[in-house]
């Protein structure tokens, strides 16, 4: 099965994240398909997420399953 996911990137105690798209069995910060966007809990306004929503979408259509965690970023990135 195919997630739109987030990467760990940045220091520690720093994080900072790639919204992506992979297989569900690929580990964590392992191998992905595609980077669709990335979000940054330290950055102010609209800098927090930057997500190419048309991407989002294509892979939603062919069966791709967000998880709980990137559902609510991108319910806030189209708001």
């Amino acid at each position: 099965m195919v997630k739109i996911r987030l990467r760990r990137m940045g220091a520690k105690k720093a994080p900072y994240y790639r919204i992506v798209v992979a297989d569900s069995r690929s580990p964590r910060d392992g191998r992905c398909i595609e980077e669709v966007g990335t979000y940054d809990p330290a950055a102010e306004g609209a800098e927090k997420i930057k997500v190419d929503l048309e991407r989002v979408k294509y892979w939603v259509s062919n069966g791709a399953q967000p998880t709980d965690t990137v559902r609510g970023l991108l319910k806030k990135a189209e708001a």
